[in-house]
């Protein structure tokens, strides 16, 4: 007896969800010789005391987590100066940023970003019913601040600021940043995307500790994930205002951080653990500055990098040159039709992208 073959399925998605682009990832690697420079990921792996915690904790897989993160909201909120109720978890600081735009966007509300910045950002805010209103970062990959003042209408409900700005590299400088906030309405938030924070070198750094003190409507993310080396656990938290904070908290995911998160996270902060981590920060600095260097002395004009990163502005042959980085065992992250991310690595991945780099002069 054969059966019937399955019908197709007749139900509608939301006319955004076919609009969207998809997220799409850093490669992964199939030959594990390759090196993986797609993903900004650190290439160390987890320190040996944040294994021992997170081995510990997996004995309790069969409880549910700390809804809130409690103890890791309070460790987070001594180092920010805050009270814990200033501090939002969650997996990861993408996903932070989704219980932002749900706390704060209704449908048609508009959201204010640089671009090219974060690929996250039109997707969330689209399929959060909002508007991006996108403003094109300058030749030299930076935001355009008096732009984007620009764009503020009675709509706007929330502009994103990334600094460092993925995937072109600048920070933004603290006395730039208090100024457009200076220019933006009270009932606006504006969010400090600070994924790459650890990594940032600029003489003039943004002060977002400052900044928040200074204005109610501004909202600091962070991330676990660059610096600390969590990616795989996914956890990242918002700093806010106390009474800004309860909106995000509201939108949250229920037990959204799992337990070995909440548990790896503190154990990165112990004193000890935190300066080997932030040890091997200033080693990926160096290896940044010294692949910028080399990059320039081949011709390339690259964006000042201060993340874990560097950008190059390959236009309409970016994905010809992703392809071709490949067979030479680099796996790197193309915008198609715009540039090439290239995460730092360690000194013989970098080395291999710099004499493929040099190739394509």
């Amino acid at each position: 007896m054969t059966s019937a073959a399955p019908q197709p399925a007749t139900v509608r998605f939301r006319a955004v969800v076919d609009r969207i682009p998809a997220y799409v990832p850093g490669a992964r690697a199939a030959d594990p010789a390759a090196h993986k420079l797609s993903s900004n990921e650190t290439p160390y792996p987890p320190l040996p005391s944040v294994l021992a915690a997170v081995e510990r904790a997996a004995g309790q897989l069969h409880r549910y987590p700390d809804m809130f993160a409690t103890e890791l909201g309070e460790a987070l909120a001594a180092r920010h100066d805050v009270e814990p109720a200033a501090v939002v978890a969650g997996t990861g600081s993408v996903a932070v940023l989704g219980h932002v735009l749900q706390a704060f966007c209704d449908a048609g509300d508009e959201v204010v970003h640089a671009w090219r910045s974060f690929e996250a950002y039109p997707i969330l805010v689209q399929l959060q019913g909002a508007v991006g209103v996108p403003v094109p970062v300058d030749a030299a990959g930076r935001h355009d601040l008096d732009a984007m003042a620009a764009a503020v209408t009675e709509r706007t409900r929330v502009v994103l600021l990334c600094s460092p700005n993925n995937p072109t590299g600048p920070a933004l400088a603290h006395t730039e940043v208090m100024a457009f906030l200076q220019r933006v309405p009270p009932h606006v938030v504006v969010v400090l995307d600070e994924a790459y924070v650890e990594f940032v070198r600029s003489p003039d750094p943004l002060d977002s500790r400052a900044a928040l003190a200074a204005h109610p409507n501004v909202v600091v993310l962070r991330t676990f994930s660059k610096a600390y080396g969590l990616a795989a656990l996914r956890v990242g938290y918002a700093v806010a205002r106390p009474e800004v904070a309860r909106g995000i908290r509201t939108a949250a995911t229920p037990f959204g951080v799992n337990h070995l998160a909440q548990v790896a996270a503190l154990a990165s902060l112990e004193p000890a653990a935190e300066a080997e981590l932030l040890a091997r920060v200033d080693a990926l600095v160096a290896e940044r500055g010294r692949v910028h260097a080399a990059l320039g002395a081949q011709g390339w004009d690259v964006p000042e990098p201060q993340g874990n990163f560097v950008w190059l502005a390959t236009g309409e042959r970016t994905a010809d040159l992703a392809v071709d980085a490949a067979a030479h065992g680099l796996l790197l992250r193309p915008f198609a039709g715009e540039g090439l991310r290239v995460s730092i690595g360690t000194p013989e991945a970098n080395d291999r992208f710099l004499e493929v780099a040099a190739a394509w002069r």
